[in-house]
């Protein structure tokens, strides 16, 4: 036995989409686990840090599907939580942005609390879109609420669909 230090990886840590590292976080109870995202995060010697907006702003699994009425992320945002420019509601016609707001700055918290600079979300999600969002049934430019405040707070935000 030698008394050589063991070599450090230095890993970074990176916010991800609970429903792509397989956890069942999604308004219907299901995952969208992504090889490809399981693939990079190995090869980018990364630690995922696992998140759910919505589960973290108390909404349950399953829940209603939710989607833009009009706008998008950052008009909620801009709105502060209320409804003028933007909407987010669910399927039976509740509006939540309230609650997408509260899940979007537990996120920002926690990416505040390890440190981390990046995001790797799910696409078209009304919390976590990075490029597409859904207004009603038809997917459209955008961003969702999660994204647009950690991309306001500096964070650099990709999705699954940029590996």
């Amino acid at each position: 036995m030698t008394d050589q230090p063991i070599p450090s990886i230095k890993l970074k840590p990176i916010l991800v989409s609970a429903c792509l590292l397989g956890l069942p976080t999604r308004y219907d109870g299901k995952t969208k686990r992504s090889q490809a995202v399981i693939d990079y995060l190995q090869r980018e010697n990364l630690v995922p840090i696992p998140v759910c907006p919505e589960q973290l702003a108390g909404m349950t699994t399953p829940r209603d599907k939710t989607f833009f009425v009009c706008g998008d992320g950052y008009d909620v945002l801009a709105d502060n939580g209320q409804v003028i420019s933007a909407q987010v509601i669910s399927e039976k016609g509740r509006p939540m942005n309230a609650v997408f707001c509260k899940g979007a700055k537990l996120v920002l918290q926690i990416a505040r609390l390890s440190d981390c600079r990046h995001a790797l979300f799910k696409e078209r999600s009304p919390s976590c879109g990075v490029h597409e969002i859904y207004q009603e049934d038809e997917r459209v430019p955008g961003v969702g609420v999660t994204t647009a405040l950690l991309i306001n707070a500096g964070l650099d935000v990709i999705s699954e669909e940029d590996l």
